[in-house]
């Protein structure tokens, strides 16, 4: 494979080689998978006794190839510069390393975004999977602060969902990161944006009521408009995302 673009990290720079090599090597490697890889492949990979993350993101389709050659940032980029701008913010995110493209005629025709891999114990999903998981209470709050952080830093991530943030504990703290970074606004966010954020999280009222109270207190708004207001997103997030499910069902039923 040719790599036509490879943009590295200040601090990776003279892994270079090694980085290509990897990626070069990305779809014939059999490392473990981290995650389902529906649409994207991530691998976990080792070189030089350092574990990273590399994400494949999938082959766009023919108008996006033209679109991120020319006119917008491919996936990987933008990962990559989002993630090196939440770190300066003090935002947690993997170590990025480095981004790869290769491209043809039509434009961007694979992209690579390389992190240093984390190995964190938990990730938000389990907060809802697990009702008994230890210090599960404490773990909502400090997430929810987490959130209401990133919205006074003007960080809108678009992809906040459960599988999205990787929870590790540094001691008795819970310390949180971001991944799947493509997606991000940098801008003033007003009371809907914030609210809106977290309606892809949980489908649990419970779960949504602890942040509310939680984010009413950070924020000094009103708690009983808050929990209506956060529960409501919720609800209509949960209608469209069922509501798609059983149509593809439909429409795909050979499947």
């Amino acid at each position: 494979m040719s790599l036509d673009r490879v943009v590295i990290a200040k601090e990776f720079e003279s892994h270079r080689q090694s980085l290509i090599e990897l990626v070069q090597g990305f779809d014939q490697s059999h490392d473990p998978l981290i995650g389902t890889g529906d649409r994207n492949v991530i691998k976990r990979m080792e070189f030089k006794g350092i574990s990273v993350a590399v994400k494949s993101f999938k082959r766009p389709n023919w108008i996006n190839r033209w679109v991120y050659r020319y006119w917008r940032k491919s996936k990987a980029e933008r990962s990559f510069m989002y993630a090196q701008k939440l770190r300066s913010m003090d935002i947690g995110t993997p170590t990025p390393v480095a981004f790869m493209e290769t491209r043809n005629l039509l434009g961007i025709d694979r992209s690579y975004y390389l992190s240093l891999h984390l190995d964190a114990p938990y990730t938000f999903r389990d907060l809802i999977h697990d009702l008994e998981l230890p210090k599960r209470a404490e773990l909502i709050q400090a997430f929810t602060a987490f959130t209401f952080d990133l919205h006074e830093k003007g960080v809108l991530f678009q992809d906040h969902s459960p599988g999205n943030t990787l929870i590790c504990w540094e001691g008795e703290r819970p310390v949180f990161y971001l991944v799947d970074l493509n997606r991000m606004i940098f801008t003033n966010l007003n009371r809907a944006q914030r609210i809106q954020n977290f309606a892809r999280l949980t489908p649990l009222k419970t779960m949504t009521d602890q942040m509310s109270e939680v984010y009413a207190r950070l924020a000094q708004w009103p708690e009983d408009a808050l929990k209506r207001d956060m529960w409501r997103v919720t609800e209509n997030f949960q209608k469209r995302f069922h509501r798609k499910r059983r149509l593809k069902k439909k429409l795909f039923f050979w499947r």
